[in-house]
């Protein structure tokens, strides 16, 4: 039994029904999802002593002031494991899914983006009230060895990466000035640090906080500048305007504020949090070769683009240099995630395999042929796979059902990856002798399968029937 079992079993005092390990992104922390009756719990196995204190003193002070973070429950003698509240399983990240892969984002996602930023100012305020940050690991406060330490973690982790050549004594200079600007904003509220969509978790349609144990007495701009500008969100300029001005709200409510001077100060802050990101993706993507984060560095570099656009003469050695490295050849062009699009075909093998258009090679070709063929009785030859009675009597076969169940199973795990990677083409086919009962219930049944658990916009072809249907994406 783990240590984590044990504990479980002297606090909550039930049965354990199952114990599952959970994935993670970016950290060495390991979760465990704990079942019970009727309820489920969540497990954690932290690495370093101190960084598991901050999070349980931050946990337990947010939780005392109302504000919406898992619950602690308990912990280990040693303090190295212990059990929160379990939140479920949506992050925003995903919950807002189809927004980041085209840039569009329904009425849906943009509440949910509205509902965060105007619980973040709660967090920053409130959260620093009467709060003691020496538990704050590894630093209590955003200083000016914090944030060399960013400026540096950036230089050797991503910009000498790329073999740029620079000056790093001019650089340095740049990095103290850099400093110097981003100090003059001190104030006495919290600073999350990495406050970003796969932090926040959605239960019953609001915004929950988790994984703040990097955080610390800071300036307010920093988590702004974090979420609005992460850098595989694809907010557009409209969007995030009107997700700032949500936020300014909110915290007029708790602070008076400058909406001027402050834009004019968050835009260093985006320029400081975008190279402490790259620097991340540097090292987790080059040194410790996670593709994830390496999946995200164009993204980021195309926002560091547009943040050049800016005027930064404060430090313009600094600002030469990142101009430089966004014009290198291996950053030049961004993926453009376009939807998903799937083409479903019936057809006959007499007349050949579909050809595919989209220059990807084709995809998947389903051969009904096995399946019992209602074309070998007479009063079914004039119909279609279309028809009620050929589809009635394929049914009450129920060959072709199960032909299907292995077909949805295929199909279904590609149209997933293919989401989540970003592809805009798959190709799905099936064929029959004549291409006309078989093939075409076949066809017709995956194309509103996936369109109705997918939401993909999917083109149905029964080609030998010259029958063309669109079914639209309702994604956004």
């Amino acid at each position: 039994m783990t240590e984590l079992e044990q504990l479980f079993q002297q606090t909550v005092a039930k049965p354990i029904l199952s114990y599952d390990e959970l994935s993670a992104s970016g950290s060495n922390r390991k979760y465990f999802r704990i079942h019970t009756d009727g309820e489920s719990y969540i497990g954690v196995e932290g690495t370093s002593l101190e960084e598991n204190k901050a999070f349980i003193e931050m946990a337990k002070h947010f939780y005392n002031q109302g504000l919406p973070v898992p619950r602690f429950i308990a912990q280990t003698a040693d303090g190295m494991h212990y059990i929160q509240e379990d939140l479920g399983d949506t992050l925003l990240f995903d919950a807002i899914a189809e927004g980041r892969k085209t840039g569009v984002f329904c009425e849906a996602e943009k509440e949910l983006l509205r509902k965060t930023m105007r619980t973040l100012p709660s967090i920053q305020v409130l959260g620093a009230r009467d709060f003691d940050f020496s538990v704050c690991y590894p630093q209590p406060e955003f200083n000016e060895r914090s944030i060399l330490w960013d400026l540096n973690y950036f230089k050797y982790c991503f910009l000498k990466s790329t073999g740029l050549d620079f000056q790093e004594n001019l650089l340095e200079d740049d990095f103290y000035r850099f400093s110097e600007i981003l100090l003059r904003s001190q104030t006495n509220t919290f600073m999350y640090r990495d406050f970003q969509s796969r932090n926040v978790m959605v239960k019953d349609g609001a915004p929950y906080f988790i994984d703040f144990q990097g955080g610390r007495k800071g300036p307010l701009y920093y988590d702004v500048a974090s979420f609005l500008w992460q850098a595989k969100a694809q907010y557009s300029t409209d969007l995030r305007e009107e997700l700032l001005d949500v936020y300014l709200e909110a915290l007029n409510k708790l602070v008076p504020t400058d909406g001027v001077a402050f834009r004019k100060q968050l835009k260093y802050f985006v320029l400081f949090r975008t190279l402490q990101v790259l620097g991340a993706y540097g090292f987790r993507g080059y040194f410790e070769k996670k593709p994830h984060f390496l999946q995200s560095i164009p993204f980021a570099i195309e926002n560091l683009r547009g943040i050049l656009k800016d005027d930064f003469s404060e430090f313009p050695y600094l600002a030469q240099v990142l101009k430089q490295m966004t014009e290198l050849k291996e950053f030049r062009e961004v993926e453009v995630r376009k939807p998903l699009v799937v083409k479903v075909y019936s057809f006959s093998y007499k007349k050949g395999i579909p050809n595919d258009d989209s220059g990807n090679g084709g995809g998947f070709v389903f051969d009904c042929r096995a399946v019992n063929n209602p074309g070998k009785y007479e009063r079914y030859q004039s119909l279609t796979g279309l028809d009620a009675s050929v589809i009635k009597f394929l049914e009450d076969d129920g060959e072709i059902l199960a032909f299907l169940d292995h077909a949805y199973a295929l199909t279904d795990a590609s149209v997933k990856r293919y989401m989540d990677r970003g592809f805009t083409h798959l190709m799905i086919s099936f064929g029959c002798t004549g291409g006309r009962h078989r093939s075409v219930y076949s066809a017709q049944k995956v194309a509103e399968h996936i369109h109705a658990k997918y939401g993909v916009e999917v083109q149905l072809i029964h080609r030998e029937q010259n029958i063309e249907k669109k079914f639209e994406s309702n994604k956004f």
